[in-house]
């Protein structure tokens, strides 16, 4: 899963579709069809052109449902269900996702310098 910011770098109130897109990692199109699909991404924000603007808690949910759908193989309802019932427990996996994340690459980049 791709991370969002460094922590040290401020992090944006709101991120445009594109910019989702390509932090997540799927198609634009895909992100409008979760839209409908999901509950927890209903009530996006939008600007005066009609815009999508996604919230980091947006961008947390999207994560999950990615991992949700495209890695655990859960079906839309599956995962759909999954956010309402466990919405407060996706703030501590999504830690521990983070955590693990930057385990990751920080071991990735050990192993090419060795």
């Amino acid at each position: 899963m791709p991370t969002l910011k460094n922590e040290t770098e401020i992090q944006k109130m709101f991120y445009k579709m594109g910019e989702v897109s390509k932090l997540i990692g799927v198609a634009p199109s895909m992100l409008r069809f979760w839209e409908k699909e999901f509950d927890c991404l209903k009530n996006l924000n939008k600007n005066r052109k009609g815009d999508r603007l996604y919230t980091v808690q947006n961008l947390e949910d999207l994560k999950t449902i990615h991992y949700l759908v495209k890695e655990k193989g859960y079906t839309l309802q599956g995962a759909n269900e999954y956010m309402q019932g466990n919405r407060h427990g996706n703030d501590k996996n999504n830690e521990i996702l983070k955590s693990l994340e930057k385990i990751k690459s920080f071991l990735n980049e050990l192993k090419q310098n060795l």
